[in-house]
């Protein structure tokens, strides 16, 4: 890892410990790791953040997935098509990474966060119970037209990415939101896979940070999965709460030029 400091490393291990908890429960991870690898490698580039961020995140969000699966069982007609159409839709954001400025991002970002925070917010009993919204291949179109549109989304920036797939398999699909957090985990770790398929050949991987936070997330991810299993689906809705809340604080700093 070069001349990297061991304060930046442990920085950058809490960063994907803390992430990799969050990502597990209710997504958005992505918010708190891509700051940290932006602080402790303000030399990198822009692309190489984004495939180390990925490298790291793949990991905890496959060991959430494995953990979600066994005790969740979430439905393979759902899941499936979701994964595939994310995976397509990631790898399309990826080729287009370098090419879109981060700035372009974060307002819309951060109106959608407000979106997505105010309605959850609103709806005090959306999520509690699954109460489906399609049936038969409508379900499945709506599930691959979610998979295709947030994977691309992470593929090309991904903060707050399995956010957006928890509020619309919720929101849209009509299921709990623990049955989501297990759909969103196994999506993400197809998107996170896609997007690596593009980073890893272009050489924009740092390896050895990398898979230092990534061990970090594999941990949080895992401890994340067993406590929103265990908790619930309401525990899952007021966690997502509270972290699409300082997701909005910290975008809208940035937005507005407080930090």
């Amino acid at each position: 890892m070069g001349d990297i400091g061991l304060d930046v490393v442990a920085l950058l291990t809490l960063a994907g410990l803390a992430a990799g908890f969050v990502d597990a429960v209710v997504g958005g991870g992505g918010l708190i790791q891509l700051p940290a690898l932006l602080l402790g490698l303000p030399n990198a580039g822009p692309v190489h953040v984004l495939a180390t961020n990925k490298l790291a995140s793949i990991c905890g969000t496959s060991m959430a997935s494995v953990t979600y699966y066994r005790r969740v069982r979430p439905d393979p007609r759902t899941f499936l098509p979701l994964m595939a159409l994310a995976f397509i839709g990631s790898a399309a954001g990826a080729v287009v990474a370098s090419h879109i400025p981060r700035e372009a991002f974060e307002p819309i970002v951060l109106v959608a966060l407000i979106v997505v925070g105010a309605y959850v917010l609103l709806k005090p009993t959306l999520g509690d119970a699954t109460a489906l919204r399609f049936a038969g291949h409508h379900h499945t179109l709506a599930a691959m037209g979610t998979g295709l549109a947030v994977g691309f989304y992470d593929g090309a920036l991904g903060p707050g990415t399995g956010s957006f797939f928890v509020f619309t398999l919720v929101g849209l699909l009509g299921y709990n939101f623990l049955e989501a957090s297990a759909k969103a985990r196994l999506a993400n770790a197809a998107t996170n896979l896609a997007a690596l398929c593009i980073f890893v050949p272009q050489g924009a991987v740092i390896w050895g940070i990398g898979l230092v936070m990534g061990l970090a997330n594999l941990a949080g991810g895992y401890l994340g999965a067993r406590v929103a299993v265990s908790k619930g689906a309401r525990f899952v809705r007021v966690f997502f709460i509270v972290v699409v809340a300082a997701f909005i604080v910290r975008i809208g700093g940035e937005v507005s030029g407080v930090w």
